[in-house]
């Protein structure tokens, strides 16, 4: 059989077509060493073990953390034969992995956004006091989700939450929130974004410190408040974002209120109206009493009118409960009434959104 010559040029193609149809991209870990950038542009680092070692090639823009000799990471890259003969890995993604290295990374992409300002008080946005709508950048099979959800529901209710399904762990993670919270910002629907994800290891909350996901929270039009890990965790997505919940649960306390403490709150006022109302009365039938011991028959039908109007009063009061108003069918109505703009309708067993379509002055 006759042997296939190959130029050298040729050759090199075809092992890295050999190689591209066997790895399409391959995950690597190991620690970093001889890290340099050239040019403000190009990233070269060796990637190695106990026993062996590869040439690694990356472009800076797609260098989302901190990264120096002597971390451990972890790369998704594409092998190749260089033209010089190398074999190298060209780095799609790379993440530190380890207490050790993802510790260090922090510190030093901290400082680094930091002295640029990203993270000063005076760019956080207040979180609005009324909210409708809520944008929610997390993994619906996520047990943190379902805890932000159930708070969200024992609480007030009726809030609209738009959810963006995203991986919350991982090398595709970032790129995901990324675009959810881009793609709340281009539609405006949502008065803020949470972004929520349970407790988990080290490794497993390091996507919430890649560098370009911290610009994109930074960057948003619309609030972001960040429930993310336990109360201990803390991330560069945190240091962002214009509210920090510590957990999920506290996140949806934190944009909710509480409906039983507003009960409350009302039932204490009704309270104090009728513990008033109660010294009131009492005060005046003491006075009737005196009169009626010291006047004649006359003031004695005066002081039953009397009587009659305080037991009136008392029925107005009970009218005026709240809840036997909406009984009743009437119904609260809170927002701007401008035409275009959403209310909310507030009647006895439900809470109504509805579209302003047409206001017209009332005439007496």
């Amino acid at each position: 059989m006759q042997e296939i010559k190959y130029t050298v040029s040729e050759f090199s193609a075809v092992c890295n077509q050999i190689l591209e149809n066997a790895f399409s991209a391959v995950v690597v870990e190991g620690e970093v060493g001889s890290f340099k950038v050239n040019q403000d542009k190009y990233v070269f680092f060796s990637l190695k073990d106990e026993e062996s070692s590869v040439e690694c090639f990356m472009m800076k823009h797609a260098l989302r953390f901190a990264i120096e000799d002597g971390m451990k990471v972890v790369v998704r890259a594409t092998p190749k034969l260089t033209k010089w003969g190398r074999f190298s890995l060209t780095i799609l993604q790379i993440m530190p992995v380890g207490e050790g290295a993802l510790r260090k990374s922090f510190e030093l992409l901290r400082k680094k956004l930091a002295d640029e300002g990203l993270f000063d008080a005076e760019r956080k946005r207040p979180l609005p006091d009324e909210i409708a709508r809520i944008g929610v950048i997390s993994s619906t099979q996520a047990a943190g989700y379902a805890d932000f959800c159930k708070i969200l529901d024992e609480r007030w209710g009726g809030l609209e939450v738009l959810t963006a399904h995203c991986q919350v762990q991982g090398m595709g993670a970032a790129d995901q929130m990324m675009r959810a919270l881009r793609y709340f910002n281009e539609r405006t629907e949502v008065e803020v974004v949470a972004i929520v994800r349970g407790g988990g290891s080290a490794d497993d909350l390091a996507v919430f410190n890649d560098e370009a996901l911290v610009r994109e929270v930074a960057a948003s039009r619309i609030p972001v408040i960040t429930g993310i890990g336990h109360e201990e965790d803390e991330s560069l997505v945190d240091l962002a974002a214009d509210a920090v919940a510590s957990t999920p649960t506290n996140a949806a306390q934190r944009l909710t209120r509480d409906k039983r403490a507003e009960m409350a709150l009302c039932w204490e006022m009704v309270g104090r109206v009728k513990n008033l109302f109660n010294e009131r009365t009492a005060s005046a039938e003491r006075e009737i009493g005196e009169l009626i011991s010291g006047v004649g028959k006359d003031i004695v039908v005066n002081i039953t009118i009397i009587t009659e109007k305080v037991k009136g009063y008392r029925v107005m009061l009970e009218e005026l409960n709240p809840e036997r108003v909406l009984e009743r069918g009437y119904a609260l109505l809170a927002g701007e009434t401008g035409v275009g703009n959403v209310v909310k309708i507030t009647t006895f067993d439900k809470i109504i959104k509805a579209e302003v379509k047409n206001v017209t002055k009332r005439i007496d």
